[in-house]
């Protein structure tokens, strides 16, 4: 199997896209800061709701934030012709990877090594 670089791009700009749509439904910039017009709600009576709200919001943002980043770093290595190098050993990140997870910037061994 051959890396697609064409189709990992438009799959990227996609994810990308849908990504910076879900920040925006939740209040969110692309950098991962809340709007300062966000509403949670500031009664009295609802305040543990309202923390436990926004709590969750929060990871929900974080975990955006994180994939975008993802996204952004390997369109960059699209743009800059090091689609598909792993960032760690400089070696090629298998195809079939790269299919199934187009925004990996570490191959299997390394990205294992990082998470054990």
């Amino acid at each position: 199997m051959t890396l697609d670089v064409a189709t990992a791009k438009k799959t990227l700009s996609n994810e990308r896209e849908n990504l910076v749509h879900q920040l925006t439904e939740l209040g969110a910039a692309e950098s991962g800061d809340l709007k300062a017009d966000l509403d949670f709600g500031e009664s009295f009576a609802d305040a543990a709701a309202v923390t436990a709200e926004r709590t969750e919001v929060l990871g929900v943002v974080d975990s955006l934030k994180h994939q975008l980043e993802d996204v952004d770093r390997a369109l960059a290595h699209i743009a800059a012709g090091t689609y598909g190098i792993c960032d760690k050993c400089r070696q090629e990140i298998g195809a079939d990877r790269m299919k199934y997870r187009p925004a990996s910037v570490l191959c299997v061994d390394c990205k294992s090594q990082a998470n054990p």
